[in-house]
């Protein structure tokens, strides 16, 4: 079994109306290679003829998005011309590579009629061969990702990449991450091999549960040694998870603001690219 190295809480940083909690990075932990950034939003409620969500158009290069969208909605919009409205239950899957412009904002049908909202952003690096690779986008709504369902279906594997319990996940990626989210109830109680060489990206959203022996609890980010190759969760009370693990790229991470790169000499270029027009002209 893995031994835990820390827990890091997660810190309370609002958007505007948008109640969101940054699980990474914070004062206590930077990243977890290959895991660069998670913002949760929500859980709360929005008033019918609401503004929505506030991420109107910036640029990315050298990493990937994957979000969550487990209440609400998402519309996605980018300069590569992909354009879709992803629903509860779905994920959106960007990968940034050589650099776009993209928004994500809420429907407006959301605007207009309201309703619960919870939604996870995590940003994941691209390896150095990797970051200046064709933008993609993948929208999927909930009855495109397999499930998995384990411990006599008290436990819910919402299969995003990877491969879980033989089960392979609804994106391919181009490095191997698996990720995935699980819903667990009281009592659950599963064991998962994860090689002790990968890093393990294990989230707390909602619920508390017990794993390799620690309690752990909603908005806790858990780092783990590598020291075992297995994951033994006890769910406490029903959980929602957010799981994923990959081998670190131990390369050189430089990140500002929208742009995560190898080197300062890249973030400058990425910026001038920004600038001349290079990640693509935006239509609103």
């Amino acid at each position: 079994m893995r031994t835990i190295k820390q827990q890091h809480r997660a810190v309370s940083a609002p958007i505007a109306d948008l109640t969101t909690f940054r699980a990474l990075p914070t004062e206590s932990v930077e990243h977890l290679d290959p895991f660069l950034f998670l913002n949760h939003h929500g859980p709360q409620v929005y008033r019918p003829n609401n503004r929505g969500l506030p991420f109107g158009p910036h640029p990315h290069r050298g990493f990937e998005t994957v979000t969550f969208i487990l209440e609400g909605d998402i519309l996605h919009k980018d300069s590569s011309g992909h354009e879709s409205v992803i629903e509860a239950g779905g994920i959106q899957w960007m990968t940034a590579g050589s650099g776009l412009i993209h928004a994500e904002v809420s429907s407006d049908n959301f605007k207009k009629e309201g309703g619960p909202l919870e939604i996870l952003q995590l940003w994941v690096n691209l390896p150095a061969k990797d970051k200046m690779v064709e933008p993609r986008y993948i929208g999927l709504q909930k009855d495109e990702i397999p499930t998995v369902k384990l411990d006599d279906g008290r436990v819910t594997v919402h299969a995003v990449s990877g491969n879980w319990a033989g089960t392979a996940g609804a994106v391919q990626p181009l490095a191997d991450v698996q990720l995935a989210w699980l819903n667990l109830q009281a009592g659950a109680r599963i064991t998962l091999p994860i090689a002790a060489a990968r890093t393990v990206f294990f989230y707390v959203v909602r619920g508390s549960l017990r794993v390799n022996g620690t309690d752990t609890k909603a908005l806790q980010l858990v780092e783990f040694n590598h020291d075992g190759d297995a994951l033994t969760i006890e769910a406490s009370t029903d959980t929602v998870l957010l799981l994923g693990h990959a081998l670190p790229f131990n390369e050189p991470i430089v990140s500002y603001g929208p742009f995560v790169m190898n080197s300062e000499a890249e973030i400058q270029q990425a910026y001038r690219d920004y600038q001349r027009g290079a990640f693509g002209t935006w239509q609103g």
